[in-house]
């Protein structure tokens, strides 16, 4: 493995950008430990799932800059990027992430709203008389 391996996740308006490098498994978020960044241990578990698949968590230091969006997107930006750095790192684990549904991007955003509609769906109370 080269000295750093790169790679970005996306998620909603989320951009994570992650490094990865040999080491003993610690985990910065924004130059913070993950679970002061995130907060919940549902969120940690989340990020950490490609790790915990491959059964890497303690091979590697990972580096997260992310920026965007709310805590879940930043969460889902940087899962992903972890992933990509993975696959980037050894081309043989990238079935088993794959599988998992880690390398796929969530697609997902906010729909624009619409003009002469209070939202993207909603429609204005119709009245017929």
């Amino acid at each position: 493995m080269s000295e750093f391996i790169w790679a970005t996740g996306r998620r909603k308006t989320s951009t994570a950008r992650v490094r990865i490098t040999v080491g003993s498994g610690k985990i910065l978020v924004n130059k913070q430990e993950l679970k002061d960044y995130f907060g919940t241990e549902q969120l940690v578990t989340y990020i950490t799932q490609p790790l915990a698949q491959l059964s890497v968590g303690d091979k590697f230091d990972i580096f997260v800059n992310v920026q965007g969006g709310g805590k879940i997107g930043q969460a889902g930006a940087t899962r992903h990027g972890i992933s990509r750095a993975l696959v980037k790192n050894d081309e043989a684990t990238r079935d088993a992430l794959k599988e998992g549904g880690f390398l796929t991007r969530d697609a997902r955003k906010k729909e624009r709203k619409k003009a002469g509609q209070p939202g993207a769906r909603k429609r204005f109370q119709f009245s017929k008389r």
